[in-house]
């Protein structure tokens, strides 16, 4: 049976444990977002988006990079396929691409498909880098 400090201790070593794995996975993993001057789209997230990204919890596990898809084709990153459209967004971890998010559906959606392209990276990076 754990006695009280061994369970303190317990409780430490766990939580120290998920602090690492997230800084781990904030250290290995960004959110590319390939924009445009003329996007429309791109301004939109910018406007809804743009101020608080960085201070939510998607923000401190992805930092965002932006790419001026005028000027770049593929920013620097493996991609799985071509940017065609702006906004887009690939989650990059380990240098390549491991999700994306195509175009710019509106502030709850982006949320929601940004949460979905999460867990796909914690599997991800859970199996391989």
């Amino acid at each position: 049976m754990i006695g009280r400090f061994g369970r303190a201790v317990l409780g430490t070593v766990v939580a120290a444990t998920m602090l690492m794995a997230g800084a781990a996975m904030a250290m290995a993993a960004e959110l590319v977002m390939f924009h445009s001057r003329s996007c429309p789209w791109c301004a939109a997230w910018d406007r809804d988006i743009g101020p608080v990204y960085g201070k939510t919890p998607e923000g401190r596990l992805l930092t965002l990079r932006r790419v001026d898809a005028d000027r770049s084709t593929d920013g620097g990153v493996r991609l799985s396929r071509p940017v065609d459209v702006t906004p887009t967004f690939v989650i990059v971890a380990c240098g390549r691409e491991v999700g994306r998010i195509t175009g710019y559906p509106g502030e709850d959606h982006f949320w929601g498909l940004l949460g979905i392209e999460i867990e796909r990276l914690r599997t991800t990076l859970a199996t391989k880098c």
